[in-house]
């Protein structure tokens, strides 16, 4: 009886203890039919979709929730008001912009109550409102206001900081803004406060732009790139959605080509608030307004309470999140909110899940996003969000463990360099792999050094050390073995 005891517990041992290697097995055995290899070189790469991923095991692709961080500013001058909103955050060296619609009273798009205002910070979290003086409204020149008296652009004037090369001084700045009625108009900034337009026709006619329209210069596309709003039935039916158009001029686009994205139920998307990335730009993020037209969760009463505009009570909204890689498609990897409306009921009405255009480092390890809180009410404002840096999703496996093998890559670069968390008792391990899932020789499993902690940029090393210079240029695959940790990000780097 003993015997028989003691066999069955050194048989689950080894069974426990070899589960590790089965898995890894089965990994590579499914994984020997040709794939094509991601050509990645020292670019960062986020998780976000399953671009790089051939196979997960006991791990999960996860969503992070933003934080709360705080009211940055106060909606309340004669000239702003509830109906404020289509902001846009730009980072311009050591200065943050901040672009919005300015309306107190609700009205038809487009209206000369219209007006766009800016506020500035040279940290992202302290904002003021300059005097600029360029407008008069409501009988004085003293205001934020950088466009005024020009309906209907300031219904949703979209500022973008213009990273092409060799862009002329007097353009740094470019602007889409108009209405299904005037077409989308282009205009040009050297400053980000005095706008012109490039020219009075509209640059853009196919579409219904009544929403916010925005645009950036993509280097990994290598030109200029329009997201704007169609309905999937047009003439204003069926679901707001999103089209994209291309430029390398910004003046003559491309014929609008409605959004894909993916095998996923239709929604209707507000806004898109498309924008590459900061730290990896070839990776476009979005995180759209999702509005659910004729869901009301706020009652008659507390309605009444809390001032909101009768006309938006019976509507509410969240933000979500989608990535692209260029072209006419997005990633929705995750359906569930981005960020929900939370206990506040102000953020019940009526569209007030609108985030800004734009997310920007605001810290060594964290960056930020804003959203607007309150809309159609007399307190409207402005949250700031933040996440830790690449913070958008992860890798996670459960403290049972689990793993992640990459597709076949091709890198450039010395050391690997991961983005990643653990709890005390997890951990993270690194195999590198041919392309058919063979262990390369020092680079085992057994050879890797466990990593723990929390940390942005972590080298992986093992026993010979960090230094993978010599398969640089080679098809390698990664495989990551983790315990209670989270993986954001990776990329080699010299």
């Amino acid at each position: 009886m003993k015997k028989g005891i003691l066999t069955l517990l050194i048989g689950t041992s080894i069974v426990i203890g070899a589960r590790t290697d089965l898995i890894a097995a089965q990994i590579a055995s499914s994984s020997t039919a040709p794939m094509e290899v991601r050509e990645i070189g020292s670019r960062l790469e986020l998780f976000v979709d399953d671009w790089l991923i051939d196979r997960l095991e006991g791990t999960q692709l996860k969503l992070h929730e933003p934080q709360p961080a705080g009211v940055v500013l106060r909606l309340d001058h004669p000239w702003e008001g509830g109906f404020s909103g289509y902001f846009t955050v730009i980072k311009d060296d050591d200065r943050y912009r901040l672009y919005y619609r300015g309306l107190a009273t609700a009205g038809r798009d487009g209206s000369t109550n219209e007006c766009t205002a800016y506020a500035e910070s040279r940290d992202g979290i302290a904002w003021t409102k300059p005097d600029l003086g360029l407008f008069e409204l409501f009988g004085t020149r003293s205001n934020n206001v950088v466009l005024a008296h020009a309906a209907p652009f300031s219904h949703n004037f979209s500022p973008l900081l213009d990273t092409r090369p060799g862009i002329p001084a007097a353009e740094k700045f470019k602007a889409l803004a108009g209405t299904a009625h005037s077409g989308l108009v282009a205009f040009a900034s050297g400053d980000g406060l005095r706008w012109r337009k490039l020219r009075d026709a509209p640059v853009l006619k196919q579409g219904a732009f009544d929403s916010q329209n925005v645009a950036f210069w993509s280097d990994a596309e290598n030109c200029y790139v329009a997201y704007f709003r169609t309905w999937t039935g047009g003439d204003f039916r069926g679901y707001r959605t999103i089209s994209r158009s291309t430029s390398t001029n910004f003046l003559d686009w491309s014929a609008p080509v409605e959004m894909a994205f993916g095998d996923t139920p239709r929604e209707h998307l507000y806004t898109s608030q498309t924008h590459p990335y900061f730290r990896a730009p070839h990776l476009y993020l979005a995180t759209p307004m999702r509005f659910l037209p004729g869901r009301k969760a706020l009652t008659d009463e507390q309605a009444v309470a809390l001032g909101v505009n009768p006309g938006y009570t019976s509507d509410c909204a969240d933000a979500v999140f989608m990535s692209s890689r260029g072209g006419h498609r997005y990633t929705r990897t995750f359906m569930e909110a981005f960020i929900r409306p939370g206990p506040d009921l102000g953020n019940w009405a009526s569209r007030a899940g609108m985030t800004a255009l734009g997310v920007v480092p605001t810290g060594p390890t964290e960056m930020s996003l804003y959203k607007q809180a309150h809309y159609a009410q007399r307190d409207a404002h402005i949250i700031r969000y933040t996440l830790r840096t690449d913070g958008f999703a992860s890798v996670n496996a459960p403290y049972r463990g689990g793993e992640l093998l990459t597709k076949p890559l091709k890198f450039t670069g010395r050391e690997l360099v991961i983005n990643f968390a653990t709890s005390a008792a997890g951990s993270v391990k690194v195999e590198l792999q041919d392309a058919s899932g063979n262990a390369l020789p020092g680079f085992t499993l057994a050879d890797a050094r466990e990593q723990i902690g929390d940390d942005i940029a972590r080298v992986v090393r093992w026993q010979s050390g960090a230094d993978v210079s010599r398969l640089a240029g080679e098809a390698v695959r990664l495989r990551f073995v983790m315990k209670d940790a989270d993986l954001y990000s990776l990329r080699f780097e010299p």
